[in-house]
C-alpha cells in the first residue's frame, strides 16, 4: 500500500472514531438528560369540575405504597402558567412525594387547552377555583382529606390565605408572596430601575408614569383612555391584560392573613427578589401570625424571586443547561429539602 493510500486510511480510522466518540457523549448526555428528568412519583391528568367550569389538572402521587397520603395544592404565580409550569414544579412534586404527600395542580384557564381566560379573573375567583380543586381532592380515594394544605408562589400571595377562609387547610407554603399590590409594583419598578442603572432623570419618568396609571386605575378608567395618558407608547400592556390588572390592583393580603392564624405557615423569602420587597412581606407576616407561633420563615440569600439560584438566573444558557440536564440543582440549597422537611419532620 502507498503512503499516500495508507495516510488515507489513518485520516478515515480518525473520522470514524472520532465520530464514534462523539456518538458516545451524545449518548451519555442523552441518557443524564433523561435520568435526571425522571421523578421518583407517579403522574396522572384529571378533570376538576367546578360551579360549571372545568379545570385541567395534575395529580402526582408518591410511589411509597401507602394507602392514604397528604395533599399540596398548587396555586400559580403570574402569568399563563401550566399544571406543571413548564416541568419546573416536578422537582417539588417530587420532595412532597419523598415526604408522603401527593401534589395537585392545573392549567390557568386559557392555557394549555384548558377553557377559560385566567385575565378575566380575580384574586377571589382564584380562591374559589382552589377550595372547588380542594373539595374535589377531598372525594379523592388515596387523599387524606385532614392533611390537604397549600402551596403558592408570588400573585398565590393573595390568594392562599382567601382560600383558607374558604376551607380548613392544613399548612401553607407561601414562595415570595406579595402583600400590597401597589406597593410591590413601586418596589419592582425602582429595583429593576436601580439594577438597570438608570439615570435621576429617567426614574423621575418612569415614577411619574406608574402615578399616572395609578391615577387612572383609581378612577376605573378604560383601557383607551390609558392609551391616550400615555400617548399610545403602552409597555407590552393589553386591553386584557388591562382589565385584569383594573380588577385586582387593590389586592392587599394583610387582613385576609389573618384566616391564617394558628396554621403551620412556611414564608420562603430569596435574597435576590426583584419582584416583592421580602422585608415587608415579613414584617407584615411576623405581626399577624407570630402571636400564634406556627410561622417559619425561611430566607435563600443566593435566590432569585423564582427561588432559582441567582447565579444561575442571570444567564440563560446556564440556566436551560441545567433545566435539562440538573433540574434540581436550579433550585436555591436546601429549598428542595426545607420544603420535604416542613412537610414530614419526623422522616
Amino acid at each position: 500500500m502507498s503512503p499516500k493510500n495508507q495516510g488515507r486510511r489513518r485520516v478515515l480510522r480518525a473520522a470514524v472514531w472520532s465520530l464514534v466518540g462523539l456518538l458516545v457523549v451524545a449518548t451519555g448526555a442523552v441518557g443524564v438528560m433523561l435520568w435526571q428528568n425522571t421523578y421518583d412519583m407517579d403522574e396522572q391528568r384529571v378533570v376538576i369540575r367546578h360551579g360549571g367550569r372545568t379545570l385541567h389538572g395534575v395529580l402526582a402521587t408518591p410511589k411509597d405504597g401507602r394507602e392514604d397520603h397528604g395533599l399540596v395544592v398548587y396555586l400559580h404565580g403570574d402569568g399563563p402558567v401550566d399544571a406543571a409550569h413548564d416541568g419546573g414544579y416536578r422537582p417539588l412534586w417530587e420532595a412532597n412525594a419523598k415526604a408522603g404527600y401527593a401534589s395537585l395542580s392545573w392549567d390557568k384557564p386559557g392555557v394549555a387547552g384548558a377553557p377559560g381566560d385566567w385575565l378575566d379573573q380575580t384574586m377571589d375567583d382564584r380562591a374559589d377555583e382552589a377550595a372547588a380543586a380542594i373539595a374535589w381532592a377531598r372525594t379523592r380515594p388515596g387523599i387524606d382529606g385532614d392533611r390537604i394544605g397549600l402551596w403558592g408562589a408570588s400573585q398565590a400571595g393573595w390568594v392562599l390565605p382567601k382560600v383558607a377562609a374558604r376551607t380548613p387547610v392544613s399548612f401553607v407554603i407561601a414562595v415570595s408572596p406579595a402583600v400590597n399590590w401597589l406597593r410591590q409594583g413601586r418596589y419592582n419598578l425602582l429595583a429593576e430601575l436601580r439594577a438597570d442603572g438608570a439615570s435621576a432623570a429617567r426614574t423621575k419618568a418612569e415614577v411619574a408614569r406608574s402615578d399616572t396609571v395609578r391615577r387612572l386605575l383609581s378612577r376605573h378608567a378604560s383601557f383607551g383612555e390609558y392609551v391616550t395618558a400615555v400617548h399610545g407608547d403602552t409597555d407590552g400592556m393589553t386591553a386584557e391584560r388591562w382589565n385584569f390588572v383594573s380588577k385586582n390592583h387593590t389586592a392587599d393580603a394583610t387582613r385576609d392573613l389573618r384566616s391564617l392564624r394558628g396554621t403551620p405557615v412556611l414564608l420562603i423569602l430569596a435574597g435576590h427578589d426583584m419582584n416583592v420587597d421580602t422585608a415587608d412581606t415579613e414584617r407584615v407576616y411576623r405581626e399577624v401570625l407570630d402571636a400564634g407561633g406556627a410561622l417559619t420563615v425561611e430566607r435563600y440569600p443566593d435566590a432569585a424571586h423564582s427561588l432559582v439560584k441567582h447565579s444561575i438566573e442571570r444567564s440563560d444558557v446556564r440556566i436551560t443547561l441545567t433545566a435539562v440536564f440538573s433540574p434540581r440543582s436550579l433550585f436555591a440549597d436546601g429549598f428542595l429539602a426545607d420544603q420535604r422537611q416542613f412537610l414530614a419532620p419526623a422522616d
